[in-house]
């Protein structure tokens, strides 16, 4: 009499913690509620305003799922999280980057502007490479990653990024003057690691562009202001002796920045890496 046996497979829920709680975290947490990211628990979050995290924490226990809310990093970090969603700010990146990395866990990063910073680019990776941990770039507002790596493997490669915003979205920075109510113009020119400088957070995905090929040296990005224009065109370009590629995006809100950490998160998992 053959022996019957029954093989029992035991997944281990991946621990999601979440750094900025605004509208993209709340896309996530929302993706996490939906079964859109079923190897994931969120079990906790972390903001600078306290209601932004309860909000989120609430949501959780509305849905049945248990969530905390930290009132520090290394609260968060306590909960021994595998991966960080960060969706705060390039200052924010710069400040948990490291102590994450060393606590074994992973983050999933929109603030790309934080690694144009050489020295910190270079720590990260010394850091992760020690403990056995990553960081993965979300594409945010733009894409083609793959083809841009490959290009540039390929040598002999050149690249520029061109970014348009309406006048609303500089009215805060320092490139606006009122002309710009009434006026199409160029209002930066330069390099990706010039153009963070200037804008912070407005042109992170020219970093994430130039770390997936020439570098924040070598990316050329020009950003355009154009009068009554809503949302953001974020079009990168490169060229070798034998590929030339466009990859134009525009995107009306910054919705594709949270529905970006949640393919990255599923593409962790997934046995089949897009």
């Amino acid at each position: 009499m053959q022996s019957l046996y029954l093989k029992v497979i035991f997944v281990r829920m991946k621990k999601l913690v979440i750094v900025g709680c605004g509208y993209l975290a709340e896309i996530v947490a929302d993706a996490v509620i939906n079964g859109l990211l079923p190897e994931y628990e969120l079990v906790g979050v972390y903001s600078r305003t306290a209601s932004k995290m309860e909000h989120i924490v609430s949501k959780m226990k509305q849905a049945g799922k248990s969530c905390t809310a930290c009132a520090t990093l290394n609260d968060l970090l306590a909960l021994k999280p595998d991966c960080l969603a960060e969706m705060a700010s390039p200052a924010a990146m710069k400040e948990l980057a490291l102590p994450t990395l060393k606590n074994g866990t992973s983050i999933v990063t929109i603030s790309i502007g934080a690694l144009a910073d050489t020295d910190f680019y270079h720590e990260v990776i010394k850091t992760g490479k020690e403990h056995g941990t990553r960081v993965y770039i979300a594409s945010g507002a733009t894409g083609g990653f793959d083809v841009l790596r490959t290009a540039t493997l390929m040598g002999n490669a050149s690249a520029r990024f061109f970014n348009e915003k309406g006048q609303y979205a500089l009215r805060r920075s320092s490139v606006y003057d009122p002309a710009l109510e009434t006026e199409k113009r160029i209002v930066f020119s330069g390099t990706a690691r010039e153009a963070i400088a200037v804008f912070p957070t407005g042109l992170n995905v020219s970093v994430a562009a130039s770390l997936a090929s020439v570098g924040p040296e070598k990316m050329q990005v020009a950003m355009q202001s154009t009068p009554g224009f809503i949302g953001d065109t974020q079009r990168v370009e490169i060229k070798n002796d034998q590929v030339h590629a466009v990859v134009d995006v525009y995107s009306a809100t910054s919705e594709i920045a949270g529905w970006s950490v949640v393919s990255t998160l599923q593409n962790i998992v997934s046995p089949i890496v897009f």
